[in-house]
Parts: C-alpha cells; structure tokens; sequence
C-alpha cells in the first residue's frame, strides 16, 4: 500500500496532504455530530499555522499543547508540525508542579490550554519561561445549538488577563501571507509525549515525523480490513500514544474519519457506542470492562458495524477477552478483541494479535517492519525461545530519545554490532515457537490505571515530604473497571501522631501536586510497614494485603 520512501522522509503535515489530494472531499472528523471534509481539516490546520507564525513560533520551537480532543488540538498539533516546530503534549488533568516540569524541560514558549485549567496552567507559567497563553473552549467547534446549551450549563471558567482567546489567536493569521514550509524531515523530532523511563520518572519522549508515519503504516498493515472512509473511534487522548498515534494519524493516513470527543465516562461507552456507530475501537481494558458492565444494554443490538477491536495499553485478562468477544458475537458482530503491546517509547502498538488467530494469553506477533527478542536482563544475552526475559525490539518506530537526558537514554536503547536501535522495555515476558509474544509482568513499579500510567515515586515523593511521615508506599491494587488503582500505605514516625489530621493534610497535599488521575483512591495508615530480609519495602506484600479490601 506504501512505499517505505513515500513516507521515510516526510513530515506529518506533508504526508497527510500527499495521501489527501484524492479525497479532499470525504469525511476526516467528527465532533458532536458536526463534519469535517479533509478539505476543511486541512484549510484549519493551515490557518492555525499562520497564526503560529504571526505568534513568533518559528522552526525549532516548542509549542505545548494541553488540550483534550477537540477539533482545535489536532489543528494545533499539524499545523506545529507544518512551520517545522516541536509539539510538547501535556495532560489537561496534569497537577501545576508537573507543568512546571513539562513546560521548563521543554523550554516551551507558548502553550495552548483549555480554558477549564488556564488559571492552573498560568500559575505554573510564573515559574518558567514560557510566555504565552491561547486558552480554547471545548465549545469552539461544536454545533451552533449545542454549544449554546454548552455555555447556559457549564460554569464561565476564570481566565486570566494575559491569556489569548482562540479567536483572537486566530485572527492573528490574518496578517500571514503564506507559510515558508521547512526543509522539514523525517528524522526531525515532531512531538514530545510524556512517560516513565526505566526509573519511574516522567521523561520527555522524543518523537520524529518517521516514527509517527511508519506507525500509521504499519498499523494499517497489521489491522487488516481496514479501508478507506471507515470510522475511528478516537476515545483515547491526543497526549497519549495510542490516541494521538492510531486514533488520529493512523485515521488521517488510511483515509478515515476521526470520530472524537473531549471527555467521556467509561460507563457511558455503550450508548456511545451505538450514537457513533465506529468502524473500529482502540481502546485499554478499562472500555471492555465498562462494556460487559453494561452488557444488558447492548444486548440485541446490531454491532455488525465493529470490523476491528484493539485492547491496549494494558494487560487485557483472558476471562475479560472471552466475555467481550461472546458478547459482540451475539450482537451480530463478527470482530473479536485483539490484544496488542507496545510503549511510547515506540508511539504506541508494534505488535497485534492477528485476525482469526487464537493465542491464548499472547499480546500479538511483531508488524512487519519490528523485530522482538527476548533477552537475560542481567546479561543481555537473548534467550532461548519459550524462555522469561525482558521484552526488546527494534524498528522504525523506536523514538530519537529521551529530551535532555542521554544517560537515561542509554539505559533504555543498546544500539548492537548492525547499528540497530534496541529498545529495551522493563517487561518480562517470553517468545513462543510461532514468534508471537507473551507479556509476563512489569519490571518497574508503574501503575496503569484506565490506561494511564502512573508512577508511584511521584506520588511517594509528596507523602513522605510530611514531616511526620516514616515511609510510605504507593501500590496498585486490582480493579475490574480501571485495572489497577492507587492505594497509598503510610507509616507514621511516631504512634503518638494525630493520623486523622496528617492523613488529610497528606491528601491534600497530594491534590495540589499529583494529577487527578494517578491520585490515591485510598489512603492507610500502617503501624509497621512490610520488608523484605534486606530492608527493603515489600510492594508485593503490601499489594496481597490490600487487593481485596475494596472501597
């Protein structure tokens, strides 16, 4: 279908454009109902990048983007890309210390923020260099009646005095003639997304044009079935891989239609389901959950629409796999779920269960252009086939690096006597004889929740700057919806302390510095914390005691 030079060296915005000059008119978004031909999407994204450049963003710079997914995030992120700068994807959701981090290790100048958190979002400002602030309303581009109704109901959010409105931003585009497009590349970081490392700490994940493209390809490639025209349910986020990556561009590449939204609750997707009708859903574990949840209500219903099903981001449990595939047979749907595995480190997916496969507890088998192999993680010696090591891979997807942080880059990609790029995962897992690929079990502490991954250090680093806190340990605990959810156990200095009052002044220390989504769901004062013989916190302990003592 491509040919790897078509895309090898393009940007995003240039790919894009090439593959849409023969389908100007279909459908490429949709949002509350209202349409957009590839035509609009693309007049839109042109229009933004003129008002960045009458802005001052030029080639190099980097351009945050705090948004949900809504029309004018995806015009942002293109139009970034189009004038040759860097798009720096920060979580709405993402507490004032963490955009602090985000905005000074990226060096950012402007940001685009939802007009919900640019109060937050100017705070953090204050303490870093950047120095612009264009604020959007989720109601820019709904339908005129909806969006009417959208500001009777919802509270006017405060937005300070030196922030932009998007229309105003926009008419700055106005005073742009046209855009000087960059020698541009493929190899050229495009975005930076945010995750873990090998140490549990957020890092900067440097994304190049290539990496993107080759994802959408290979993604395309890997799903089969997909055609031209067919509808993309785009639930999960712009800042995230999966979302931003298979969600949006892999849509744009195929020539479908990005079905978005720019928020949703989990035990709403089943009547979302039916409203949007998609032609395909990549989604984490936490969607099927919600949909056998609500298996009443689907049940009779025509999904013969569903033509592909993903499950990633997190581990999808074999029980949960059978139910969600018998459900969707005996609503006339042919599809079964397909699990896939994949890091940010590498966009998101960069393998995939194939169709009609039947490989019980397997993540999927390698896309065409990936390579895996599973090596001793003492020696980095690959392992026998059917033998437990840590997870590695290569090929075009694996990310430039970790921005500002070549130590830490190091540590995660091992570059071998070919000059090839090993990416180096932290997953535990084995090969069977037919090359398709079992994930085992993490070898970092992180938690993933709803799809988001949530690192414990963080969030232990707030608790234990109490001052009468001893130690505390953040863990994840099973959970049928969300997968896993935060339990914070903290053991205190002295029994004598009032542990009602540390424990709420823990908790709000913990709102003003974590993001909403990786906050505790519970938090437990422990006489004496668990350890191994060596001194050490044992987590797994810790996680067996709690499991089932659900709120």
């Amino acid at each position: 279908m491509y040919n790897n030079l078509e895309y090898s060296n393009l940007s995003l915005y240039d790919f894009i454009v090439k593959l849409s000059e023969s389908r100007m008119d279909l459908e490429a978004l949709e949002y509350f109902g209202k349409k957009f031909s590839y035509r609009q999407l693309i007049s839109n994204i042109d229009k933004t990048a003129k008002a960045l450049i009458a802005a001052g963003v030029k080639k190099g710079d980097k351009v945050s983007i705090c948004l949900p997914n809504i029309p004018e995030s995806i015009y942002s992120f293109y139009a970034i890309n189009k004038i040759g700068a860097i798009a720096n994807m920060i979580h709405p959701m993402s507490a004032e210390n963490e955009i602090i981090h985000y905005l000074t290790v990226s060096e950012s100048d402007i940001i685009i923020g939802l007009d919900l958190v640019s109060k937050k979002i100017a705070a953090a400002m204050e303490k870093t260099n950047t120095k612009k602030l264009i604020v959007v309303s989720v109601k820019e581009s709904m339908p005129l009646l909806l969006g009417i109704g959208y500001s009777i109901k919802s509270k006017k959010p405060e937005i300070p005095s030196n922030a932009t409105s998007w229309k105003n931003f926009m008419a700055g585009a106005d005073s742009v003639n046209d855009v000087k497009l960059e020698n541009y590349k493929g190899d050229d970081c495009a975005a930076i997304l945010y995750s873990g490392g090998t140490t549990g700490k957020p890092k900067g994940i440097m994304l190049s044009n290539y990496n993107f493209n080759a994802l959408a390809v290979l993604s395309i490639e890997a799903c089969r079935g997909l055609e031209e025209g067919m509808r993309f349910f785009a639930i999960m986020p712009i800042f995230h891989g999966f979302g931003l990556g298979v969600g949006i561009h892999t849509a744009f590449v195929l020539g479908g239609v990005a079905v978005i939204l720019p928020s949703f609750k989990a035990s709403e997707f089943h009547k979302l389901l039916m409203k949007y009708r998609p032609n395909l859903i990549a989604a984490v574990p936490a969607i099927y959950e919600s949909m056998l949840k609500n298996k009443d209500y689907l049940e009779g219903k025509d999904l013969s629409f569903l033509k592909v099903v993903i499950s990633g981001g997190d581990s999808l449990s074999l029980n949960t796999k059978k139910k969600v595939d018998e459900l969707l047979k005996s609503c006339n749907c042919d599809s079964e779920v397909r699990e896939g595995y994949g890091m940010t480190e590498s966009v998101t997916g960069s393998c995939l269960l194939p169709v009609g496969i039947s490989k019980p507890g397997s993540c999927g088998f390698p896309y065409s252009e990936m390579t895996y192999k599973i090596v001793d993680p003492q020696t980095n010696e690959e392992v026998p086939v059917g033998e437990v090591g840590e997870i590695t891979y290569t090929g075009p997807t694996i990310m430039i690096g970790y921005l500002n942080d070549k130590e830490e880059t190091d540590k995660t990609i091992k570059v071998d006597e070919q000059g090839r790029r090993w990416l180096h995962t932290g997953d535990i897992g084995y090969i069977d004889e037919d090359g398709f690929v079992y994930f085992k079990q993490r070898l970092k502490r992180m938690i993933v929740s709803g799809g988001y991954n949530i690192y414990p250090q963080i969030i232990e680093n707030v608790i234990d700057a109490h001052p009468d806190v001893l130690a505390s340990a953040v863990v994840g605990v099973p959970d049928t919806i969300m997968g896993e959810i935060c339990k914070a156990v903290i053991e205190f200095k002295s029994q004598d302390v009032d542990k009602d009052k540390a424990l709420a002044e823990i908790k709000e220390a913990c709102k003003q510095n974590v993001a909403k989504y990786a906050l505790p769901r519970e938090y437990i004062a422990i006489e004496h914390m668990p350890r191994t013989l060596v001194g050490k916190i044992a987590y797994n302990e810790l996680i067996a005691m709690y499991k089932d003592k659900q709120n």
